[in-house]
């Protein structure tokens, strides 16, 4: 090829992504899963911007190793910390669809039970594709990993993610709790006071560790209860705590009321380990079986 010949290729290649700025690689193949709907959504192909409803789902995309793929997060993101620097899009009630506009979405994580349906409505209406995340039990945090991989094109990270999860989550459910079972309230928060009842993942890990929600026949996922019901339940111990609780503020404020309630034994629990359907409940887990534990020791 004489030297004549390569600047003119040079000039033709110019000239090529000035008329197609666009032009990419073959597309990957199409992506598809089942959300907590049964609605099935596809992608053609792996999501590049991402943004997310809820703070549990910004850590459930970093754990799938997608972390780099987002682009608007829910207030509270702030886990891991790399979260702590991305947009803020949402909150608990509303979102801003004009800057999940602007920033290009092309997936939009939702939360059953915490994005309002006529919100994910609103989103599908204005074209984004919406994945609708659930957690009814410990099992389907790692489905919810497996799927956030399966759109991201992460596969690898969230199998490994996945593979670390259920081991972890083996280890748990085989442990062996002996003598009775130890009675808890679990409190999600104080003013009201709330609690969970069984069908809520934290009762599911009550029961692993050999502990029985007390409230656990109550209607609501979330019940409000008196200090009269709490009185005529008699727990063992009180776990939990609200997202704005430490561990001194959570014991102080037991150890204000009047008797017998300041005379039980109350454990703070952090509320993003154990109310934040991701990884990080495991470790929560570990905590409260090892305060039944130590109330169990306590009997002999």
């Amino acid at each position: 090829m004489t030297c004549s010949v390569i600047p003119a290729i040079r000039r033709i290649a110019a000239v090529a992504l000035l008329l197609f700025p666009f032009a990419t690689p073959a597309q990957a193949d199409p992506v598809q899963a089942i959300d907590a709907r049964g609605t099935a959504l596809q992608l053609m192909q792996p999501a590049q911007r991402i943004v997310t409803l809820a703070p549990n789902l910004t850590e459930l995309v970093f754990a799938a190793g997608a972390g780099e793929r987002l682009v608007g997060v829910a207030r509270f993101s702030d886990y891991p910390p790399a979260a702590r620097r991305l947009p803020v899009v949402s909150d608990a009630v509303q979102f801003d669809l004009e800057r999940m506009l602007v920033l290009r979405a092309d997936l939009v994580l939702a939360w059953q039970g915490g994005t309002p349906p006529d919100a994910i409505a609103r989103l599908e209406r204005a074209g984004l594709p919406v994945f609708v995340a659930g957690a009814s039990g410990l099992d389907d945090i790692a489905r919810n990993i497996t799927a956030i991989a399966q759109f991201a094109g992460t596969a690898a990270a969230g199998a490994a993610a996945r593979a670390a999860f259920d081991a972890d989550l083996r280890v748990l459910r085989a442990r062996r709790h002996e003598g009775a079972r130890v009675r808890v309230f679990y409190e999600i928060w104080d003013r009201p006071l709330m609690t969970v009842n069984n069908a809520h993942l934290i009762s599911e890990i009550i029961t692993l560790c050999g502990g029985v929600n007390v409230f656990a026949g109550l209607q609501a996922l979330t019940p409000e209860v008196s200090r009269e019901a709490l009185l005529s339940v008699r727990p063992d111990i009180v776990l939990g705590g609200s997202s704005a609780d430490t561990p001194a503020a959570f014991a102080a404020r037991w150890a204000a009321l009047p008797p017998p309630f300041n005379g039980w034994t109350a454990r703070h629990l952090p509320a993003d380990l154990m109310q934040r359907p991701t990884p990080r409940i495991l470790e929560g887990a570990r905590r409260l079986c090892a305060h039944l534990d130590a109330v169990r020791t306590a009997r002999h």
